[in-house]
């Protein structure tokens, strides 16, 4: 028989270290909803922010890219001569940041990601 005893289970949440501290956040999507930015993707030539899929389609057209339509999930775009291929869900909501930063990585001098 051992003589330690089990160690406790921590509270459910997250342990977050931050400016030298440690501290448990108990719900950390809470918290996140209160300090996350929200990003938006801006056409860097216009300086306009992309606001509907309308728009980034035609910001896509006049850099080559063409239209899949495939699978009705999915806005898919291809641009001849590469292998890249840009996936989109088809709902402008669920549009996150993950997407916008494939089309900046495939779009270097044409998009980037601001915070919004």
């Amino acid at each position: 028989m051992s003589s330690e005893s089990e160690p406790k289970t921590s509270e459910p949440g997250v342990w977050v270290f931050k400016n030298g501290v440690m501290r448990l956040v108990e719900n950390p999507r809470s918290e996140q909803t209160s300090t996350v930015r929200r990003k938006a993707l801006m056409h860097t030539p216009s300086g306009k922010v992309v606001s509907s899929y309308s728009a980034l389609e035609s910001e896509l057209r006049a850099l080559g890219w063409e239209r899949y339509y495939e699978d009705p999930a999915l806005l898919q775009f291809h641009k001849r001569g590469s292998l890249d291929l840009i996936s989109l869900p088809s709902d402008f909501s669920h549009f996150a940041s993950v997407h916008m930063y494939d089309i900046v990585i495939k779009n270097r001098d044409s998009f980037r990601v601001v915070d919004f």
